[in-house]
This record gives C-alpha cells, structure tokens and sequence, in this order.
C-alpha cells in the first residue's frame, strides 16, 4: 500500500514475511489439526498475528518494533492494545 519504490522491491521481504507467518501460527502449515474452519477466524486469527508481529514484537535487527521503525507508531505496542486499536 502506498507508494512503491520499484528499486526497492524485492520478493525476498515478501518470502520472511510468510515465513515468520507460517512459524509462529500454527494455523496456516501444512499437516496440522489447528486449522480454521470459517475464512473469518482464519483471516482474524492472521490480522492478529501481523498486528502483534509489526506493532508488539520488538526485532534484535531493528531494536524496535517495524511499526516504530517506519513511524507509524511512537512505542511499544501491547497485546492489550490491539483490540483498542482495531
């Protein structure tokens, strides 16, 4: 969203992106009995697990949230928050 940078596209953020995805939730790898069966918890339970990933979660690289990194946010989100921000 917004506007692109075509130098600094690259598949590679992309392809972390669905790594970090598929590691820390369960739902979405493949051979699992924690599966949703309605597409509105699956997409609720990923919205969630991108919100607490770009908002919460502090990355050793950037010692600071991705959401604090771009400016979008100016601390620390908690888990306690996000539901108040939605």
């Amino acid at each position: 969203m917004g506007r692109l940078d075509p130098d600094r596209i690259c598949t590679s953020h992309i392809e972390r992106q669905n790594l970090s995805i598929r590691m820390g939730t369960r739902r979405v790898t493949r051979l699992t009995n924690a599966f949703s069966k309605k597409w509105e918890n699956h997409w609720a339970v990923l919205a969630c697990r991108v919100a607490f990933y770009n908002f919460c979660r502090v990355h050793k690289t950037l010692r600071v949230t991705p959401a604090m990194q771009a400016g979008i946010a100016d601390h620390i989100g908690t888990v306690r928050e996000l539901p108040e921000a939605a």
